[in-house]
């Protein structure tokens, strides 16, 4: 029988062995928490509008691209340029996706926040030119003469319809008559209310009112300007800096998506993104979703070519609206999504 000092010992010890279980079984709660795979990075995105020109960061979503990379992705509709750059500039978003030119503008201004575009989504203008009356063969100078119901000044796709005009020997405001007094979303019903002989619409706006046999897509403005970095992702100098990892997963998910849309057909990217489109009837969808696939509207890959940069630059200095010269290295970050198409394509690219 044990005498008393050895039971006082024996006491301690199962003590001292319950407190460091209770400590082992603490550490592992806390390590299986911090660990979980269900534990995400949340991505504070905002667009600039909700589109289905940008399909492949709907597939990208709806496919769990992002998810695979552990990120959820908080998307908001930002209602415009200068509002999406806004919640940017003011902390309320980690990326925008929006015009190369809102990069621009604000880059010229010198502000102490430095902008870094570092992943393209779309790669030409993604609007057309939607005659009131049928046309057998279009050509450009119909317009001489006309009125053309157009985008905001200082917007891109109002630049885009400027050079597309001088590029067929028009001269815009006097040869074409635009008008720039109706707000982006309203631009559809004035058309269809008589304003304008022409229109210049974005999808899927044209492709409704083609259906319902009010008007007719008579050309592209993405086929006539050529590639541009239409619209980018843009983020904070110093938060690429501070969340690298988090911006490689970012543009894994995006390049993935891009794929996905690259190897499928409009039938299938209509599936992929029809809940983010419900209000949208699946025909249009899909005869939206071929038309900027026939033109190559969504970029193959995220890297910002250094050409169609400069041809942008060119474009916004042929309409008086470039404010100062911004070199590519100065706005573009090319190296996350470099890094990441070298990745893929090392590895097959196929999601």
């Amino acid at each position: 029988m044990p005498n008393l000092n050895e039971v006082i010992d024996l006491r301690r010890s199962v003590k001292r062995l319950s407190c460091f279980l209770l400590v082992l079984s603490l550490v592992f709660l806390s390590t299986a928490c911090t660990s979980s795979p269900d534990d995400k990075s949340n991505i504070r995105l905002v667009e600039v509008t909700h589109s289905i020109f940008y399909a492949p960061q709907y597939v990208a979503l709806s496919q769990g691209f992002f998810e695979q990379e552990g990120l959820s992705v908080e998307l908001v509709n930002g209602n415009g340029g200068d509002k999406t750059m806004t919640t940017l500039l003011a902390g309320e978003s980690d990326i925008v996706l929006v015009g190369v030119e809102a990069g621009i503008y604000v880059t010229a201004r010198s502000r102490s926040d430095t902008i870094k575009a570092f992943a393209q989504l779309t790669q030409t203008d993604g609007s057309f030119l939607v005659s009131r009356q049928p046309v057998r063969q279009f050509d450009w100078q119909m317009l001489k003469g006309r009125s053309l119901l157009g985008q905001r000044r200082g917007g891109m796709p109002e630049m885009v319809s400027e050079y597309v005009q001088r590029k067929n020997q028009l001269i815009p405001h006097r040869d074409v008559r635009i008008i720039q007094n109706v707000d982006y979303q309203n631009l559809g019903n004035a058309f269809l209310a008589g304003t304008g002989d022409f229109a210049q619409l974005f999808e899927p706006i044209a492709s409704k009112i083609e259906a319902e046999g009010k008007g007719y897509i008579v050309a592209s403005f993405g086929k006539e300007s050529g590639r541009l970095p239409y619209t980018c992702y843009l983020a904070k100098e110093k938060w690429l800096r501070e969340n690298p990892d988090i911006a490689q997963k970012f543009v894994r998910a995006v390049y993935k998506g891009q794929i996905w849309v690259k190897n499928h057909s409009p039938e299938e990217i209509a599936s992929a993104i029809q809940s983010y489109f419900p209000d949208t009837d699946r025909s249009i969808l899909i005869r939206v979703i071929k038309r900027y696939k026939d033109q190559d509207a969504y970029a193959d890959n995220p890297v910002i070519d250094p050409d169609e940069y400069k041809h942008f630059l060119g474009i916004m200095s042929q309409a008086g609206e470039l404010p100062k010269n911004v070199p590519y290295e100065e706005l573009i970050d090319p190296h996350i999504s470099q890094k990441i198409v070298e990745e893929l394509k090392g590895g097959g690219g196929t999601p």
